[in-house]
This record gives structure tokens, sequence and C-alpha cells, in this order.
């Protein structure tokens, strides 16, 4: 800048320059200090200094410079001149080569920043393409592959068809040019051409080119051009059969090529093996048909024995289905998904099993298969079924698509038939062909009179305007022997005989009759057939329109374009009804999860079971005091009534001794050992009644009740206790009522308390009935005014009377004699009270039991002191308590009873009740109406709905 400044300042210009554009050296060559002059100025000393990038301070001073304004001659400063020049030049090189690294860097980096960030769409590569490497060792697969010349020796000569083309086109261009329409027809495309015309557009195209070649030329050269045509269109029909045969064997050994079983690999489904699963989810969504899906199959429709079966087996390139001759043979929809793959195999969707359709005894064995499963799905009393058999079947050159082969119409109803045979058969043709994406293969006989025709009315009801049907006529080999005018045949493929329209129409034939016809023959039949016959000479047929595999190319590109249009448009349908769902449970259990009936039911099985497992928990403690109270609940009444009171009637300790034990041994070996396994069996169930309806606060789910109380009732019903367990335990009871050894003064106690509380409880409930017999006492008449009944004051005139006689004798016997009833009635009657004898023995049995039970509690509260006397066997003592050892037996059997049990119960008992609910958990998830039935209500339906 400095020399720049200078150079300019030598030129001699006079002018002054701006201070605020010059640069800041030159500010200070500029100063206002220095005045101006025209003519001269003054010699002006400046003083450069020197900075540095990495301070701002000046690093040293240089000599003063004398520089002199105005005119300089040119030729003294042109060493200066150079040199600046040079200097220039290299300032300016390396400012570009700076400045233009630093634009590139940044357009770089902008490119980069609009680049979009890949690696989240790595999903859509498979994962094995990323492990390619490490599995497959590309250079060995490249070696072990052909050479090129191998394979240039594979393919056909171009060279000489592209001759024969230009031979042909130079011997007459007319006919080339129907050559290459006819030629174009055949592409899938033309498939979808407008219903009402012929199968296709070039169709019309190929008559135009007719009517203008008719204008040109006269008859005969017409013929000889169709001939010529004809023998042109074969010869290159056969070159391409032969070229996609070669491609397909190629194809074959490139996915078998590997020995280390590349082919083995375990791959991502294909598209079409996913699309078929979601067909088989939504019919298991909606068994009934109801469920309007809109999603694209072919259904394969037609009279019986039309051949429909035959059809589908050469599509399929195999004869997979059972045949008979006349005889309905197809009982229920069968869903066949076709796809390409290195094997020609079949399998079931149920099942692992592979067929090789190469092999004649695994056809045998898929038919015999089908067949079986047929008639199996077969209700009894029925013909036919709406249930599905899926089916698939992959192979090399396969056309991938979703066929469903329907039982075939009939119009009358045989012998061996159901009645609604018929009906049945209708209703599931038009159950799959109202799905609007359905494509409709209608099958024809062509060897049968077309008036007899059932499926094409059919067809046209479902399908009016023929935008999804798609018409086959078949057995066109013997329609053409037997038919007298072939233009019939021409009508029925240019769709003006039957009133119904197709998007396309076609003829085919597959084979002579013969059921152990093979495939290959079939084709072979149905080529020379097509080659030879009248029918496609005189055009009345086109070539686009003949033969199964034109077929299978049209219905194949017809399928996948119906699919690509309506599965998205599905997909939103189901999305928008589970956005509802969600939004209405939302709204409605804002805090609990979207379980279905299944994942409900896993719930309540795992709560079931931890509840069973808590009664392994409860303490050995806790079920032998239940099991004691709950025992001597049970038998208290007959120890009391028919053991305790007759002994205690006897006159002395022997004869109380001998009664208690002849007593206590028929009670044992009868009664009481089933009786303490039915209160076992009580207790076990109470408790496990507890456990699953005790409620766990927050936690509890009411919508599992009826399953629980369900559970529990099925668990119980099929329990049983363990027969020997009787047995032993009457042994151990017998036992311990024999043993009469008391060996201290506590358990002495412990009898008297237990006798104690036994005497005091039926001494209350005694007076409760006496109380109920005679009605209130004075004190209650008087406080909650109420009176006796006349039967009552009859009741009480004898209860007075009876105790007068106990106070006369209070060694009385326990019943009355006659006498001592008709002296009680006397005496009633003399106090103008009529008294019925039966009414005196009753209440007197009252009376007298409660009398006893007050004289032995105060027996029993002398006994207290009597565990000296017992261990001297009360000798030299008045004082017998023979009853407070009876009910020390009685107590230490129970005590002995109820551990014997506790350990069944948990040794046992307990493990064989969880077993049992265990299956009876699992035969209720199998039993789906039993889940239905027991899982009920708004919030199990709306999540079933948010789950399909």
């Amino acid at each position: 800048v400095i020399c720049r400044s200078l150079a300019n300042s030598s030129y001699g210009m006079k002018r002054k320059s701006p201070l605020q554009n010059l640069h800041l050296v030159s500010r200070s060559i500029h100063h206002p200090y220095y005045p101006s002059s025209k003519f001269q100025r003054p010699p002006l000393r400046i003083s450069i200094q020197l900075f540095s990038s990495l301070n701002r301070l000046p690093l040293r001073k240089t000599k003063l410079l004398n520089v002199k304004y105005g005119y300089q001659f040119h030729r003294n400063f042109w060493l200066a001149r150079l040199a600046s020049k040079l200097l220039r030049v290299r300032y300016l090189i390396l400012g570009s080569a700076v400045g233009g690294g630093y634009t590139a860097k940044k357009t770089y980096d902008q490119w980069k920043d609009m680049m979009p960030d890949l690696d989240e769409y790595k999903w859509i590569v498979p994962d094995f393409i990323w492990e390619l490497d490490e599995h497959i060792d590309f250079e060995k697969l490249i070696k072990a592959l052909p050479d090129a010349d191998d394979l240039a020796k594979l393919l056909p000569d171009f060279d000489k068809i592209g001759e024969s083309f230009t031979a042909l086109k130079g011997f007459f261009t007319p006919g080339y040019n129907l050559v290459s329409e006819v030629i174009g027809a055949s592409d899938l495309l033309l498939l979808l051409g407008s219903p009402g015309e012929t199968a296709f557009r070039a169709t019309d195209q190929g008559y135009d080119n007719d009517k203008q070649f008719k204008k040109v030329s006269d008859k005969e050269k017409i013929d000889q051009l169709q001939e010529e045509l004809l023998r042109t269109q074969l010869k290159y029909q056969r070159m391409l059969e032969r070229l996609e045969k070669e491609n397909k064997e190629l194809r074959k050994l490139v996915l078998q090529r590997d020995d280390k079983g590349i082919h083995q690999r375990k791959l991502k489904k294909s598209l079409i093996d996913m699309y078929s699963e979601v067909l088989d989810i939504l019919s298991d969504y909606d068994a009934s048909y109801n469920t309007q899906d809109h999603l694209p199959r072919v259904v394969v429709v037609g009279d019986q024995s039309a051949g429909k079966t035959s059809v589908l087996e050469m599509i399929a390139q195999a004869r997979i289905f059972p045949r008979g001759s006349g005889e309905m043979m197809t009982r229920s929809p069968v869903k066949v998904t076709l796809s390409e793959g290195p094997h020609h195999v079949a399998l079931f969707k149920d099942s692992s099993r592979e067929f090789d359709l190469t092999k004649e005894e695994d056809l045998a064995a898929l038919r015999n298969e089908i067949e079986i499963r047929m008639r199996n799905s077969v209700k009894e009393g029925c013909t036919v079924s709406t249930e599905t058999i899926s089916l698939s079947v992959k192979g090399p050159g396969l056309q991938r698509m979703v066929l469903v082969d329907l039982p075939g119409v009939i119009s009358t109803v045989t012998s061996g038939m159901a009645p609604d045979t018929k009906e049945t058969i209708f209703s599931i043709s038009k159950a799959y062909m109202q799905n609007p994406n359905a494509i409709i293969l209608c099958i024809q006989d062509g060897s049968v009179d077309a008036e007899r025709s059932i499926v094409t009315d059919l067809v046209s009801q479902m399908d009016p305007q023929g935008k999804r049907t798609i018409f086959v006529l078949t057995k066109v080999d013997l329609a053409e022997k037997n038919v007298a005018s072939p233009n019939r045949i021409q009508q029925i493929i240019e769709g003006k005989l039957f009133p119904m329209k197709a998007l396309g129409y076609f003829a085919v034939v597959t084979g002579k009759g013969n059921s152990s016809e093979s495939i290959e023959s079939i084709k072979e039949y149905e080529e020379e057939f097509f080659q030879n016959s009248k029918l496609l000479k005189t055009c009345m047929l086109k070539a686009h329109q003949v033969t199964t595999k034109n077929l299978s190319l049209a219905v194949s590109d017809c399928f996948w374009k119906m699919v690509r249009e309506s599965v998205e448009q599905q997909a939103d349908a189901f999305k928008a009804t589970r956005f509802n769902l969600e939004t209405e449970w939302k709204n409605n259990y804002p805090r609990l999860r979207e379980l279905d009936r299944n994942e409900l039911f896993e719930k309540a099985k795992n709560e079931i079971l931890d509840e069973v497992i808590s009664l392994t928990q409860v303490t050995p403690k806790h079920w032998e005091e239940i099991l004691q109270k709950t025992l001597w609940e049970r038998v208290s009444t007959h120890v009391i009534e028919n053991i305790y009171l007759p002994a205690a009637q006897t006159t002395n300790s022997g004869t109380f001794n001998t009664t208690v034990d002849i007593k206590l041994k028929q009670w044992t070996d009868k009664q009481l050992p089933n009786k303490a396994v039915e209160v076992a069996w009580e207790t076990l169930q109470e408790e496990f009644s507890r456990f699953m309806t005790e409620k766990k606060g927050k936690e509890h789910d009411d919508i599992f009740d009826k399953l629980k109380q369900a559970v529990k009732e099925e668990s119980i019903k099929r329990h049983k206790w363990n027969e020997r367990a009787e047995d032993s335990l009457r042994v151990i009871q017998h036992n311990a009522l024999e043993d009469r050894s008391i060996s201290d003064k506590q358990q002495w106690d412990a009898a008297i308390h237990f006798m104690e509380e036994t005497l005091q409880s039926r001494l209350k409930d005694t007076e409760s009935v006496i109380e109920d017999m005679v009605g209130p006492d004075w004190k209650k008449r008087w406080l909650y005014w109420v009176g006796r009944t006349k039967e009552q004051n009859i009741r009480n005139e004898t209860k007075n009377e009876l105790e007068k006689l106990i106070k006369c004798n209070e060694d009385h016997a326990a019943y009355l004699a006659n006498d001592e009833v008709t002296t009680v009635r006397k005496n009633l009657e003399a106090r103008g009270v009529t008294v019925d004898p039966c009414l005196i023995k009753d209440t007197w049995h009252q009376i007298y039991r409660r009398y006893f039970l007050k004289s032995a509690l105060n027996h029993c509260n002398l006994c207290r002191r009597g565990f000296y006397y017992y261990q001297r066997h009360f000798v030299d003592s008045e004082l017998e308590c023979n009853d407070i050892v009876l009910f020390w037996r009685i107590q230490r059997m129970l005590a002995i009873t109820a551990n014997t049990l506790r350990q069944q119960l948990t040794n046992t008992e307990v493990r064989r009740l969880e077993k049992n609910v265990k299956e009876v958990l699992e035969d209720f998830a199998e039993d789906t109406e039993k889940k239905v039935k027991l899982l009920t209500g708004k919030r199990v339906q709306l999540a079933e709905d948010l789950s399909k």
C-alpha cells in the first residue's frame, strides 16, 4: 500500500485526495499540519513502523525517508517499478490462493449441511446386506462363477435376430408394422383397458391396421401376410420362451451356488408372504366376512367341473389339488400364496413340513392332506365349509400373487348333499367377491353351451362394470371340435355373448382330461394346439389372449396394481379407527394399560397362582388353631349328648370309664376320621376362598372377581382328599383317646378350663331354649312391655312344677317315670292348667339338662384341687374326677388330630390344590367362550377392539 501511495504521488498529480478514503499509513502522509500548495510540497519525512501479528507494539523504527512531491523521470526508477510489479504479482497469487481455499471450504461446508442424514434410512437395506462381507467369501464366489465367454455362449445370437427382423421389414413394411402392433399388445399394461371393448386396446389397433392394409392389398396378399405374420409371431414366441427358460435356470443356479449355505440363511420374508399373513390376520379378525378390509386377492369362481382347479395348477405349475370326475372336490376356500423361490415347494400355514413338488410322492401326500383338511373343516350335516385353508407355493418363475379357490357353483342339489349347499356356496362366493378390490377370475367351460353357465350371472351382479373381472374360457380344444360355428368362441372372447363385462378375456387349454398328466406335457399340448388352431390362424383369437402363461402374467400385474392403490388407503382407515379407540380409552381409563382379554387373563392367572402359593405361607400354628376349633365345633354335640351325658348317669367311676371307652371306640371307628377329613377339607376351602376374595386395597381389580370365583369353584370341585388319610388318622385318634395319663398340673388345669368352657357354652344354649319356651321373665315384661303367650304360660307352670320335683330329689335320673308324669299333670290340672304328657317330657329334658350342667360346673370347680388325688387314683378320697380325665382325652385327641391334618394339608393337599388350579387355568385359557363369559365389560371390549 505504501508503494502504491508513493507511486501515485510520483506521477506529479496535483489533486487532493479525501482523507477518509486513504489507508492508515496514507493518512499519516496527508496530515493537515502541512499546508497544501499548487506548485510544490515541502519534503515530508515519514517514519514507517513495522507491526507484528502477535502484538500491536511497534517492533522497531526504520530510517527516515525523503519523499519529494512532483514529477519524477521514468528512466530513473525502472528497477524500482519492476520490483514493485513482481512483488505485486506474488502477493496477488498468494492472496488468491488463500481466498480461493477459504471460499472452497465454505462452499463445501454449505453443501455438507444441505445433504440429508442418511443414517436414519439404514433400515431400508436389510441387515444381512451389511453383514454379507462377514459371512460370504466374495472372492471365492467370483471365481466360482462362469467366465464371460461361457455366459456369452448361453445367450442367443441377437445379430441373427436383428437380421431376421431387418429381412422381414424389408420384405413387406405393412406386415412388419402389424407384427409390431401385435407384439406390443402383449404388454401387461394393456390388460387395464376399458371394459366395454374387447380384451385390450391392441385389438382395436390391430383391426385398424387390418382395415388400412385391406385398402392397399387384395385378399390373397392379405391371407399370405396373415400366415407369414402367424409364423413369425410363433417363431419369436418360442424364442422368448427359450430365453425365459434359460434365465430361470440361471437364476436357480445363482441361488443354489454357494455350498456354504447361502440359500439356507434366515432371510427376511418377501412382500407377498407378508401380504398373505395380513390377509390371514384379517380373516381371523372377523371369520364371518363382515369386515370390509378392501385388500385385493384373486378370487377364482366358476361352475362345478369348469376347470378352476386346473387353471390354478397351471399357474402354480404343479398338480397340487385333489380332483374327481364330476364330483365336488373343493369343499372349502383354499388360499394359495404364490411366490418365487429356488425350490418348488409347498407348505401349510400351520405346519412346518415342506412338500417337494418335483416328487410325485410329495404331490400325492399334499393332495391327500388338502382333502383331509377340507373334510375335517366341514361340520356335521353340511357339504361345504366357510373355513379357509392357507397354502403357500414357492418356486422359480412363479408370479407373486394371492389366489382363493372357491367351491364350484352348482345349479342342483344332488343326493348326499346338505339341502342348503347351493345357498351356502353362493353366500361364500358373494362374500369374497363383494370386496371392491378383489380380482374376480371367472372360469367358464368352453365345451358346454354358454346358456348353461351360472357363474356369469353371479359375477355380473357383483361386478356389473367389469372393472375387476378377468374372464377365462377353458377347454378350448374341445370347444373347437364340438362347436359348429367358431364365431361363437370369438363372440365369447370379445365379450359379446355373455351378459357380463370383463377387464380381459383369455382362452386356455388345461390338458386332455387325464389326471396323471404332468404340467410340462400340458404346456406342450397347449402350445401345440394354439400353434395349429384355426382360431388363431383366422385371427378369431389374438396371441396375447391365449395360454395360461399370458393369463398368469396379466393377473399378477393387475393384482399388484390394485395392491398398491388399496393397501395404503386401508392402512389409513385402520389408523383412524385405532386413533378413535385410543382417544376413548384415554378419556375413560386414563391410568390403566390397554390389556385385551388374553392379557387380562394372563394377569389374573398370575394373581391366582400367587394366592395359591400364599397358602403355603400360612403358619402351622394358624392351621392347627383353625382345625382344632372347627373340629370341636363339629363334634362337641356328639361328645356331650352321646358320650358324656350317658356316662355321667352311671352310679360309680368304673361304669363311667367303661361306658366312655366303649362309646369312644365306636365313635373313632365309624365317624371321627371322616368328620376330621371333612373339617380339614372345608378349612382348606375357606382359606383358599379368603385369599381369592380378599381385596388388596387400591390394586384390587373387580374385573377378575367372576374369573376367580369360577376358578375357585372348579378347582374345589376337582379336588379330592387322599383316601388313605382316613385310615392313618383313625389309628392316630384311637391311640390318643386310649391315653388317660395326665403328666402335670398344667395339663390338669387345661382340661378343667376346656371342660368349663364347654359346659358354660352348653348351659348358655339351654337357658336360651328355656327362655323361648316359657317366655320373658317379670323384669323383661315390665321393662319392655311384652307378655307371654298361652302356650308359654302352660310351659312356665310346667317348669315350676318340674323344678319342685328336682329340689325334692337332687339325685333324680335323667328321665321321668310314667307315674311322675301323671303326678305332674294332675297337679297342674288342679291349678286349672291342662297339659299334654309330651309337653311335660319335653320341658323336663331342658330343665334336667340345665340342672345337670350346673351340677357338672360345680363339680368341675371342686376338681381344681383334685390332681393330687388323681395321681393316687383317688384312693382314700370321696372326690372322683373321671369327667376331667375324659375332657383331657378329648382335648389331646383334638390337638393330635389338628397336627396330623395340618401336616397333610401343607405336605400334600395344598400342592394338589395348586395343581388343580393350574389345570383349571389351562383349560380356561384354551376355552375362548369361557374367557368371554368370565371377562366382560366395556373396558374389556374396548381393549379387544384396540388389540384387533
